[in-house]
């Protein structure tokens, strides 16, 4: 018996195809293919929390996520993207995951290492797993990269980082939603209310689940922002636990959850309306 194809899944679908050809027609592929895939936007962000303690009131964190590095994926283009992140001073770096496209046949490991070695952050340098780190057998692969470059990679865990006078704040790290084995009470389990707590997970979606907890500010990428969008329409296809949460900031209650556009593509390499953006977030204390 053949399967009926859903209405909301065949309406994305043939507005794919009749976007693609509207691009094709009005000269926008050279744009989608060339131009939009290297612009960069630099997403500036307050969050504002009483639990922020005085001695974090304007700390400076770079979130990137979701490089996808490939034959469309340069280091070059990588290289200007670590300048970026460096001209912002930061204080905390955040990667998000998916750094290698195709991790199995991917043989510039070790000049990643190298650039990512690049990256500046007194406070340190984190990330997590998205779902091309643990896909094509790129889990080790991804931990041995991110160790020797100075990250500490967060899997279902949370690292706590202090000041001299000792302040502090929680850095949570969520496994991979499709490909990992998420636990949310372990991750949670460092924090507490009164501490603030920011999550890393790859897929946002995770924040359905995740704000139940003491996660005051999730961080997240995966989206792509849909790689393609259609004016007055949005996304047209976004991946398996990036339906709700697509791209921006979402709040519930004193909680809240950032979406990052992500560097790279993946299957395709276009973007429209979806320019690629680091995230130089703030943090400033609440009355």
């Amino acid at each position: 018996m053949n399967k009926k194809i859903p209405r909301r899944s065949f309406l994305k679908g043939f507005l794919s195809f009749a976007a693609a050809g509207f691009t094709l027609s009005a000269g926008g592929y050279g744009y989608a293919r060339f131009l939009e895939p290297r612009l960069l936007d630099i997403q500036p962000l307050n969050i504002v929390s009483k639990k922020i303690q005085p001695a974090f009131d304007g700390l400076k964190i770079v979130q990137f996520s979701d490089t996808h590095l490939s034959k469309h994926y340069s280091l070059n283009q990588l290289k200007k993207i670590i300048t970026a992140i460096n001209g912002h001073s930061p204080d905390l770096v955040f990667f998000t995951g998916d750094l290698i496209d195709d991790p199995l046949h991917y043989k510039e490991g070790r000049q990643v290492i190298l650039h990512l070695s690049g990256i500046k952050a007194a406070l340190g340098k984190y990330a997590v797993y998205g779902n091309h780190d643990h896909g094509g057998y790129g889990t080790g692969l991804y931990q041995e990269i991110m160790a020797q470059s100075g990250f500490r990679l967060l899997k279902n865990e949370s690292a706590r980082v202090s000041l001299v006078d000792g302040s502090f704040i929680h850095v949570a790290g969520l496994d991979d939603l499709i490909l990992g084995r998420p636990d949310y009470k372990k991750t949670a389990a460092m924090g507490s209310r009164s501490e603030f707590t920011i999550l890393l997970a790859h897929e946002p979606d995770a924040w359905l689940e995740a704000k139940k907890y003491d996660f005051d500010l999730q961080l997240s990428g995966h989206s792509h922002g849909g790689q393609i969008q259609l004016p007055f329409y949005g996304p047209l296809i976004t991946p398996p636990y990036a339906d709700v949460y697509t791209e921006g900031m979402y709040t519930s209650g004193e909680k809240n959850l950032y979406v990052n556009r992500g560097l790279g593509t993946t299957r395709l390499p276009f973007r429209f309306l979806s320019v690629p953006e680091i995230t130089v977030i703030t943090l400033m204390k609440g009355k």
